[in-house]
């Protein structure tokens, strides 16, 4: 089934809407350019494989230079956050350990 392309123009204000005919005459008898699509699919394919890596290095350092990162102040600050959240959790896993170590001595071997 074949789509009518409509054309939309805006002339003073006003939108004229044209159909284009010429479009499902194209759609309906086949083109030499839709022969030849295959062999360009996969010539992209083989294309796109080889220039991928490239265009993701590129893509990456585009985002790269789009991060803002923080001042030295800020990374001591987060770097100083990240140390004391691991001791605390490290004392608090110690003293669990303790206790259950010491629960179990009593409860299993009595």
């Amino acid at each position: 089934m074949a789509k009518t392309v409509k054309r939309i123009k805006l002339s003073g204000g006003k939108r004229i809407v044209e159909e284009n005919p010429d479009t499902e005459a194209q759609a309906a008898s086949p083109s030499p350019q839709n022969q030849n699509e295959p062999e360009k699919a996969s010539r992209n394919m083989s294309l796109s494989v080889l220039t991928a890596p490239f265009r993701y290095v590129a893509n990456s350092w585009r985002e790269l230079k789009q991060v803002r990162w923080p001042n030295r102040r800020a990374s001591w600050g987060l770097t100083l956050a990240v140390i004391l959240f691991t001791a605390f959790f490290s004392i608090v896993i110690l003293i669990l350990d303790a206790l259950f170590q010491i629960l179990f001595k009593e409860v299993l071997l009595k």
